[in-house]
């Protein structure tokens, strides 16, 4: 599967931002996705996950209540909400997937990333 980021940009502190991830090819319910993020000089880090039915999510304790992970299987699209977003969320976002029913958690254990978008939270 090829995965297309899209959405990101320059936000002030406390603004919003919706980044989108649209995929390619038939097979895109088959796939439990995820956002992950690198900022400069840090190593990539999970962000949030959801299942293929979309009924399970999962974030890192660093986006929780702020972030809402979600997808549209027949638009082959998975989004992240962000909300209250703060300087240290600045990064570069990475969508990934991951075979199901395996989750995609953690950098070793994705199958296949997109390309990033950044995000700029300036202060």
């Amino acid at each position: 599967v090829q995965l297309q980021a899209s959405g990101g940009g320059l936000v002030q502190a406390g603004g919003s931002l919706r980044l989108s991830c649209a995929a390619s090819g038939r097979t895109f319910s088959t796939y439990n996705l995820g956002w992950f993020r690198q900022a400069p000089g840090k190593e990539r880090e999970f962000v949030a996950c959801i299942t293929w039915s979309g009924v399970n999510t999962y974030y890192a304790d660093s986006v929780k209540g702020r972030f809402t992970i979600s997808r549209d299987n027949a638009k082959n699209t998975v989004y992240l909400q962000m909300n209250s977003l703060k300087p240290e969320d600045t990064a570069v976002y990475y969508c990934a997937a991951r075979l199901r029913p395996a989750l995609p958690s953690a950098t070793m254990t994705v199958d296949y990333w997109g390309q990033g978008t950044q995000v700029t939270v300036s202060s």
